[in-house]
């Protein structure tokens, strides 16, 4: 499965967090505009259907991308971020 580069899903991740904070929910308790848009885009980038394995699925993406990838051998591979 195709991954979105690294700097672009810590932003989106960002970008929801932080609506998810501060835009209120409506009457329904439901999430506004913006926090629905990016919790569907994080949801296609990660490959997944529901936000909360979304946000599970990027933050450990965003973690083995900081990980320095090795070949085998157990040598570090140059990775390019």
């Amino acid at each position: 499965m195709l991954m979105p580069h690294p700097a672009v899903l810590r932003r989106l991740l960002a970008e929801y967090e932080a609506a998810a904070v501060d835009e209120p929910a409506d009457a329904a308790g439901q999430p506004g505009p913006r926090t629905r848009d990016l919790a569907y885009t994080l949801c296609v980038s990660t490959g997944t259907r529901e936000v909360r394995g979304a946000l599970e699925a990027a933050r450990r993406h965003l973690a083995q991308a900081a990980a320095p990838a090795t070949v085998p051998g157990g040598t570090p591979a140059a990775v390019a971020d």
